[in-house]
């Protein structure tokens, strides 16, 4: 009986109806304990779900550690759909909810959320779907991450996903970006209702009702249960209530006393159904025969209100009916309580769940017991459960009686960590690997994983002297693969601004090389000798070991090599190659249905689209990382293609940029992003220096000076030299001028010789600029940065203008304005047709190739993978999304191209310049 909850209800009906109308979403029902939110799931479920599929599932404490055993439980009824899956999500899903074989990919727990969602909006096809979450402050961290992907992800489908989870509990659900709705204390009525109810067959006094209302501020459950264990004296007002309680304490105290009025055997059958997380009723029952509870004192049990028996499952009435029973028991009653689950689910084949009750219940190492853990452990890292993988092989490295064993699984334990995407679990973990651990190998893994964490969470710094000194220890052992790869990563980091003063002996390292290894080895020498002389401004030595590394690399499978490949591509500037490598990499992410690397090549390969003026797909990369991070959880990925296209906008004139970039750099301030937090604060200066030049360029050459990178300092040096110019600041033109001068000089990169001409040009005297403006657009020609061109351009028909050559200045104005019209640059191409129009020639804006009908990014992102050829499931599956969102995205492309089928698309042009 649900009394008031008016508002509560209503959302709930807006979230079906919404469903119903394929405008699918989800709810967070949330408020303390008692509060209600079970009540209202259980009255979608009788009346209000009328039509719909209803799929249900709620998070146990007991289970926590299982991997997607709360997803499980939900996807039960659909599991027989599998065949219609994509063949790798097919895998995936039957690998973690039916245990047939491992699963394929190297980010398994995302082929099991992409499975996971596939599998729920194929059966709202036939009949729209809710989703019911009970509990969802105790979902095992693999369900509540899958849960939440899939919540994030059914916008366009008839799906409803209503959660309901606790405030106030050790544990949180944490889904801040998802709609929600806090059910506080009912109102006067309503709770006077809820009382007379609950206290049929005797009448409690006015006076004790309205105490009871108002200290346990309406609260539906303590309404409910406290009059049953007030005594006749206090029901009638005569005798004093208890004093004040924290309500929930309060409430567990009433289920506890009710359950002591009972038989011992009654009080044991409560308690191991209260620790068991299966549900079942034969396996509670087993149990409870194999610690002597007599079936007449299990029927006891069962015959009160505490639990609830149906069918073949049993369930406790509310959580803590659960964890007042489990509170209440001494450590030795629970530990019995464990072995004796431990031995019935053995019985009934649930191998994986009678560990971890035989691990409940030993009382200090045992090594037989860790192994089966440590076993089980190996299972759920292969199922793609990497939380449950790593507490299990924490809590296996507990029982450990071997020091060794204890070690390496405590390492796998914090391996599993940084697997699931847990950096603070695995920063700790590693630290005690690094603090105990015997052996060098172990050592350096920890400092390996300690290293990956500060590059992506922390202070890159730090990664940089943990890589160093893990590269000197490994030189010091002759270990040339460890010493290559350490010392090489570390490189990098300290050529992006990194360095943390820890040195690496690189010629060692690189003299450690034998002769008879593979190319991968000379690869990372390659690699190491590269970064190691750009990073000491050797350029030119630099530049020929790093196209050593690009020629070596080619075909090498190697994770770490396609990474590095493409950053090596980037240091030197080479645009095309910088493109090829990160494509190779997104195409090897994508195929893995791997997030993390998804998550890189897309950011990576942003840093050179903005430069070659690639927009339109920097701006559909950048809504692909921001969706996808959102989806994921790593908030830590939202802050840079945000400043991307910060700067993209800064160039189109858009209003706020500053203000843009004060909240970009706040989110970057309060999610570390290791090695992006520099280059992301860059980004925000290069995009506010470009607003500031508009009016005050003395501001704007401040902003660009203040760059760090490297390589977004050559990418702003065109603005840079052009404000100092403006400023009539001469050194900070020469100084960025030289710097360019010897990158291009050791490179031979065609953009970086252009903005040298270009700046000289600047400079000049007046009978030298044409000479420099004309070999600067020699150098234009074959390069890939369309934006400096345009401005040479300009700035050349500017100084043919003043020297009273207009006929000739006009060719440069048109040829610019076109260009700025194709990067859709609206301040530079007005200021080219001002300039024409003062040679005295009039352009009108025309529509370019650019200028396509208004796909979103995520569209044009569906349209260019159809015109690959693949189907829609493959499409969704490269996408992260369902492939009903894949069809609904087409839809639109369909009509906003007026086109009608497949074939047709292919025959659009899909790659404008902006």
């Amino acid at each position: 009986m649900i009394l008031g909850r008016e508002r509560e209800r209503r959302a709930l009906l807006d979230a079906l109806d919404g469903a119903r109308e394929s405008r699918g979403g989800a709810l967070v029902l949330r408020g303390e304990a008692g509060i209600g939110k079970s009540a209202l799931l259980t009255s979608l479920l009788d009346a209000d779900a009328a039509g719909m599929r209803v799929l249900r599932t709620q998070g146990i404490e007991s289970e926590s550690p299982l991997a997607f055993a709360a997803l499980h439980r939900l996807l039960l009824p659909l599991l027989d759909r599998l065949d219609r899956l994509p063949p790798p999500q097919a895998r995936a899903l039957s690998a973690q909810m039916l245990g047939h074989g491992p699963v394929v990919g190297s980010d398994e727990r995302v082929l099991v959320f992409l499975g996971a969602l596939t599998l729920i909006t194929d059966a709202a096809e036939d009949a729209p779907l809710v989703c019911l979450v009970d509990d969802a402050h105790w979902l095992d961290d693999a369900s509540a991450a899958a849960l939440l992907f899939i919540a994030r992800r059914i916008d366009v489908s008839p799906v409803a996903m209503v959660f309901a989870a606790r405030d106030g509990d050790a544990r949180r659900f944490d889904a801040a970006d998802l709609p929600s709705v806090r059910l506080e204390g009912l109102e006067p009525g309503a709770a006077e209702a809820l009382l007379q109810h609950s206290a049929a067959g005797y009448e409690l006094a006015p006076a004790v009702r309205r105490d009871l209302i108002a200290r346990t501020g309406g609260n539906p459950l303590a309404l409910m249960e406290i009059p049953r264990a007030l005594t006749e004296s206090q029901v009638a007002g005569l005798s004093p209530l208890s004093g004040h309680l924290p309500l929930t304490d309060h409430l567990e105290r009433v289920f506890l006393d009710r359950v002591r009025r009972l038989p011992a055997g009654a009080q044991t059958h409560l308690l191991i159904a209260a620790i068991d997380d299966t549900g079942s009723a034969a396996v509670i029952r087993r149990a409870s025969e194999l610690l002597g509870v007599a079936e007449a004192e299990a029927d006891a049990a069962e015959h009160t209100d505490l639990i609830a028996v149906t069918g073949s499952t049993l369930e406790m009435r509310h959580p803590l009916v659960r964890s007042a029973l489990h509170w209440g028991a001494s450590l030795g009653e629970r530990r019995r309580v464990h072995a004796a689950l431990a031995n019935a689910l053995e019985l009934y084949g649930d191998l994986d769940r009678a560990i971890w009750h035989r691990a409940a219940a030993v009382d200090g190492p045992e090594e037989e017991t860790a192994e089966l853990l440590a076993q089980a452990a190996e299972r759920f890292r292969l199922h793609g459960g990497h939380e449950a993988a790593s507490a299990a092989f924490e809590r296996a490295a507990q029982l450990s009686e071997n020091g060794d064993r204890m070690q390496q699984r405590l390492f796998d334990a914090a391996n599993s960590a940084w697997l699931a995407g847990d950096p603070e679990r695995t920063r700790v973990l590693a630290q005690r690997v690094r603090a105990t651990a015997t052996s060098r190998e172990l050592q350096a893994e920890a400092d390996r994983l300690r290293a990956f964490v500060e590059m992506n969470y922390g202070s890159v710094r730090l990664a940089h002297g943990i890589l160093a000194g893990a590269a000197g220890e490994a030189l010091a052992a002759s270990d040339a693969e460890r010493a290559r790869r350490f010392g090489m990563i570390a490189t990098a980091l300290a050529a992006f601004g990194a360095e943390s003063g820890a040195t690496i002996d690189v010629r060692a390292i690189a003299a450690l090389e034998p002769g008879t290894t593979g190319r991968s080895a000379s690869c990372f020498t390659a690699l190491l000798l590269g970064m190691d002389h750009m990073l000491h401004d050797r350029l030119a030595d630099g530049a020929a070991e790093l196209r050593r590394a690009l020629e070596l690399g080619e075909g090498l499978p190697h994770t770490d090599l396609l990474t590095n490949l493409g950053i090596a591509a980037l240091t030197l500037g080479d645009d095309e190659a910088a493109l090829r490598w990160h494509d190779r990499q997104l195409d090897a992410a994508r195929a893995n249905s791997s997030v993390q690397e998804t998550l890189h090549a897309l950011t990576r390969r942003a840093l050179v689209q903005l430069p070659a003026g690639r927009w339109s797909e920097l701006r559909a990369a950048g809504e692909e990382v921001l969706d996808l991070a959102r989806a994921a959880g790593h908030e830590n990925q939202l802050a840079l293609p945000l400043a991307q296209l910060l700067v993209i906008d800064a160039y189109r004139g858009a209003p706020g940029v500053a203000a843009r970039a004060d909240e970009v750099e706040q989110l970057t301030r309060s999610h570390p992003s290791g090695v992006l937090e520099a280059i992301t604060l860059d980004l925000t200066r290069w995009a506010r220096g470009i607003e500031a030049a508009r009016d005050d360029p003395r501001e704007a050459l401040r902003c660009f000076q203040a760059v760090q990178h490297r390589g977004i300092a050559q990418a702003a040096a065109i603005d840079l030299i052009e404000v100092a110019v403006r400023s009539g600041d001469a050194d900070a033109v020469a100084r960025s001028t030289g710097q360019i001068a010897g990158f291009a000089a050791a490179t031979g990169n065609s953009w970086a010789h252009a903005i040298v001409e270009h700046a000289k040009a600047l400079s000049a005297q007046t009978e030298e600029r044409e000479r420099y403006f004309r070999s600067a657009l020699e150098h234009h020609a074959s390069s890939m940065r369309p934006l400096s061109h345009a401005r040479t351009r300009l700035a050349y028909g500017e100084y043919l203008r003043r020297a009273r050559r207009r006929v000739d200045a006009r060719e440069q104005f048109r040829i610019a304005a076109s260009m700025f019209d194709e990067l859709k640059v609206a301040p530079w191409a007005d200021r080219a047709r001002d300039e024409l129009r003062a040679s005295g020639e009039t352009m009108r804006r025309h529509a370019t190739g650019a200028e396509l009908p208004s796909l979103t990014a995520q569209e044009l992102q569906v349209a260019r993978h159809v015109q690959e050829g693949l189907s829609n499931r493959e499409v969704a599956a490269r996408l992260f999304v369902s492939p009903r969102t894949v069809e609904f995205h087409l839809r639109n492309i369909f009509a906003k191209l007026g086109i009608a089928s497949r074939a047709a698309l292919a025959n659009v042009p899909l790659d404008p310049a902006a």
